[in-house]
């Protein structure tokens, strides 16, 4: 029974090769660095495959100017790149279309990508080449790639570490994890550096820069075992689902790495036993398990040491065990040889177990009867500690009285004797062997194994003493009656203990057939809750269904505030749930933390964060089990998605709103903008005109002509600013970028708003050996024209303004400061918000968006730009100073005529 195939296995097995049988095969030619020779595997084993009749295509491939490289590439057929601008130029990138339109032609065709972890040129459909081959993958076309393990996710930081080089350029594990084949590519570093040396990797200019860098032995050494060590735990990923697809019971372990389990039982020893199997397992450099066995027998009477269980297993994740698991079995021997074998671990470490009988095996002796290729090692106890002060174990649960099941059995033996005298006339001893086999059966059924027994030996004495001649004795009149006797009572206990043990299991696959149905209906309402209040009843139907428990769910808001949702049925301490959010723990009753407290509370972790706690008021009496534990936290967890659903379902509302009317501002502004240009250009002219007529008009008359052309041109920037935003955030503003010097920037900022600074001292600190910026001349200078007709406008006449610039490693800072009254308290960023203006600067023109412009431009050039207030020493305002950040770049070698001389620093 335990052997048979698990139906969802099967099933989930079958899916999964119907989804490979219609996918791609992809296969990786995996190395520790460049040049280690994985195009050129690439290449032969693709000159190979066409040989033999296997349609190939290049897509992609980058020999860096190897000749023996380029030379394997002459003999295959290539698909043509696409041209892509970018910035000033037209770079060749592969076709993605152009391969499917092939893959669709050549069923079974294979595509060259070099390089999988390259990044796409803007403007092609995928940001990365990986995602390329993933949807050539999915159309049936098979994928050969090449890949440096420095570019895997999960390895990238710790090259990062070894060689003080970060890669940007990354591929997923899963999707490494996904390939059909990895070929490992391999090179010794000296043959490495050699072939650097002879010219055969990079240029020679290229590979003398490399070999002081990157290309160190040392580092070459570590990449390489780096690599071969993801390569071998990826072959043992794949012998271990070969293991599992062709058996559902490996028979034997193979003993190809070796790993350590850990068995972790109720006792005092199973900290011991945790400590011993780490120390062990750091010593050899091997990875191991922690798993404890929770029979049906032990599910309701080892409750109260759940905690202590908990504590284990928390411990060993601590210590660094690679899986923790709790296993719902039988028999524990039996469900700790089937994890050894499926998870193909060596070792098995575990406590001294003792004898309640001198008949009796241990756990060691029964998991070495049953697997003789696994290595057992056992760890000495833990010294008593009877008489220490708070040794005491805690106290056992109550149990339920034992008696009444061999009462019911004695009763049930004496009535089946009763019924059998009346017929001893009529029916053959045989069946009346036959009904007291069936009391057994229903007292196993009933009462389980111990009451079974009793009913077993109870009927043959019963047997033998009413019904075998001669009659009321427990003599035999034929010697063979004593066969029957032992044939009986075998019979009668075999058939009692398998009664017992199916119906334990029975029991046990009923819960969980229960507890799945619980959560499949709970998913599928959740599915369709709307509001969290919703989300609030389905949680608290279901647990008062499952644990006839009462539930609260407190939620977390925007600011991470919890918050307690109407209709709870369980008393919520904000304390203990506050620390179960903040630290993502379960606290309260039944666990180490807070455990004086009445309810459980459990964090509700979502993908993206913690969304709240859920508290459960559970019945008095003992803790949840480690089933029911595990439940709460499903149960938790379905709940924190379906919160988070909610919350992105409301987030998507708004944003699409908000864009909504974003849009129609923006088209309302545009078109106001456009229409409104036309008279205001109209009324300046006029304006000047009057200024202009022959003979001149009288000085009251030229004032109000002044004052109405000075407020057209007021509205005419105002017109200009609203229009120049709309175009901004329309994206309609193509930047026109050149390698300049900043003090030209500066210079022409400081002539075109020379009239607003007529006021103040303007102090420009610009050093020598700044460097050439990449950027678009007429925007910047309008950045410029904006912050300083800033200051001007809100500093007091006599002030000086400065302006300073300083060359960071890969930044450039400019920052325009002024000695006026500082910015708002608390609204720094803010003031970049279209339309947003300080409280005390409501009567000076403006309507709030010169910074928002200012924002724009520069976020367009890659840099960003920000606000804050200068203090003087006692701590008081003394100015604002606004501080932008420009990327810096390489410029080209010759940059011919393009830049100007630099002028001399004001």
């Amino acid at each position: 029974m335990q052997d048979r195939p698990d139906p969802d296995a099967l099933l989930q097995r079958l899916q999964t090769e119907e989804a490979q049988a219609r996918r791609g095969r992809l296969k990786v030619f995996f190395g520790a660095s460049a040049g280690v020779g994985k195009t050129f595997a690439m290449l032969s084993a693709a000159a190979a495959a066409l040989a033999q009749g296997t349609p190939v295509t290049i897509g992609v491939v980058e020999t860096h100017g190897r000749t023996d490289t380029e030379a394997l590439t002459t003999h295959l057929p290539r698909l043509p790149l696409r041209a892509l601008p970018y910035k000033d130029r037209t770079l060749p990138e592969f076709d993605l279309d152009a391969a499917l339109a092939w893959g669709a032609e050549h069923p079974g065709g294979l595509v060259l990508l070099d390089e999988l972890a390259h990044s796409n040129v803007p403007g092609s459909r995928h940001p990365k080449r990986w995602q390329d081959a993933e949807e050539l993958l999915a159309a049936g076309v098979d994928v050969w790639s090449t890949l440096n393990v420095q570019h895997l996710e999960s390895l990238n930081d710790v090259v990062s570490g070894i060689t003080g080089i970060r890669v940007w350029e990354t591929v997923p594990d899963h999707f490494f994890d996904t390939a059909d084949e990895v070929v490992v590519v391999d090179l010794p570093p000296d043959e490495l550096l050699a072939r650097m040396k002879a010219g055969k990797v990079y240029l020679p200019q290229q590979a003398e820069r490399a070999a002081a860098n990157f290309f160190r032995k040392g580092n070459l050494l570590a990449l390489r075992e780096l690599a071969l060590r993801r390569t071998a735990d990826r072959v043992d990923g794949e012998m271990r689902a070969y293991r599992r697809a062709s058996s559902t019971a490996p028979s034997a372990v193979w003993p190809n790495r070796e790993a350590l389990l850990a068995c972790v039982g109720p006792g005092d020893n199973a900290e011991k036993v945790v400590r011993s199997c780490a120390r062990l397992a750091a010593q050899l450099g091997l990875p191991w398990h922690a798993v404890h066995v929770e029979t049906p027998e032990q599910a309701g009477r080892s409750a109260s040491l759940l905690p202590q269980v908990e504590r284990t297993l928390k411990l060993a994740q601590q210590l660094g065990a690679a899986a923790c698991a709790v296993l719902p079995a039988p028999q524990p021997a039996q469900a700790l040889v089937r994890y050894a074998r499926e998870h193909n671990l060596v070792r098995v470490v575990m406590g001294r177990g003792a004898r309640r009988w001198p008949w009796q095996d241990t756990l060691a002796d029964q998991i070495g009867r049953r697997a003789d290729d696994l290595d057992l090692l056992q760890v000495g106890a833990v010294p008593s500690q009877a008489g220490s002060p708070g040794s005491q174990a805690p106290a056992p649960a109550p149990r339920a009285p034992f008696w009444p099941g061999y009462i019911a059995a004695a009763l049930a033996c004496c009535v089946a004797a009763v019924l059998a005298t009346p017929l001893a006339s009529v029916l053959e001893l045989t069946n009346i062997v036959m009904l007291f086999l069936l009391v057994v059966v229903g007292v196993a059924l009933k009462y389980g194994r111990g009451p079974a027994i009793l009913a077993a030996f109870l009927g043959v004495g019963f047997f033998d003493f009413f019904f075998v001649p001669p009659h009321f004795t427990f003599a035999v009149s034929d010697a063979q009656y004593l066969v029957t006797f032992a044939v009986m009572l075998v019979v009668a206990l075999v058939v009692g203990q398998l009664t017992a043990g199916l119906k334990v299991q029975a029991e046990a696959a009923t819960d969980r057939e229960h507890r799945v149905r619980g959560l499949y209906d709970m998913a599928r309402d959740l599915s369709a809750a709307l509001l969290p209040e919703q989300v609030a009843e389905i949680g608290a139907r279901f647990i008062t269904g499952e644990f006839s428990a009462g539930s609260t769910l407190v939620v977390a808001g925007d600011d991470n505030r919890l918050q307690t949702l109407p209709g709870g049925g369980a008393p919520v301490d904000m304390a203990v749930a506050q620390w179960a959010f903040e630290r993502g723990e379960p606290a309260g009753r039944g666990t180490d933390t807070l455990h004086s407290s009445p309810t459980l509370v459990l964090p509700l972790k979502a993908p993206m964060r913690t969304r709240g706690v859920l508290v459960v008021a559970l019945p008095p009496g003992r803790p949840p089990g480690v089933e029911q534990r595990r439940l709460l936290q499903t149960c938790a967890s379905l709940l924190a998605i379906s919160l988070e659903r909610i919350h992105y379902i409301d987030v998507a509302q708004k944003s699409t709103v908000q864009i909504e009317s974003e849009r129609l501002r923006n088209s309302l502004l545009s078109a106001i903008s456009h229409d409104l240009r036309t008279p205001l250009a109209s009324l300046v002219g006029l304006a000047e005109s009057l200024a202009l007529v022959q003979p001149p008009l009288p000085a009251p008359q030229q004032a109000l002509a002044a004052s109405i052309g000075q407020s057209a041109r007021r509205m005419s920037a105002l017109v200009n600013n609203l229009l120049d935003m709309a175009r901004l955030e329309a994206g309609a503003v193509q930047l026109n970028k050149a390698w300049l010097p900043l003090e030209e920037v500066v210079g022409s900022a400081l002539a075109a708003c020379a009239p607003a600074l007529a006021a103040h001292r303007v102090d420009v600190q610009l050093p020598d050996g700044l460097p050439l910026l990449q950027i678009d001349a007429v925007l910047m200078e309008r950045v410029l024209v904006n912050l300083l007709e800033n200051a001007a406008k809100y500093t007091p006449a006599g002030t000086a303004i400065h302006i300073a610039a300083q060359a960071r490693s890969d930044t450039v800072a400019l920052a325009v400061s002024d000695e006026g009254p500082g910015l708002p308290s608390g609204r720094e960023e803010l003031l970049f918000e279209k339309f947003e203006r300080g409280a005390r600067e409501s009567a000076t023109p403006g309507v709030g968006l010169g910074l928002a412009i200012c924002r724009a431009i520069v976020q367009a050039h890659g840099g960003s730009i920000r606000g804050d207030t200068l203090l003087d020493p006692q701590g008081r305002p003394a100015g604002a100073r606004f501080t932008v950040l420009l990327p810096r770049g390489t410029p080209p070698t010759d940059l011919g005529d393009d830049v100007p001389p630099s002028p001399a620093n004001a």
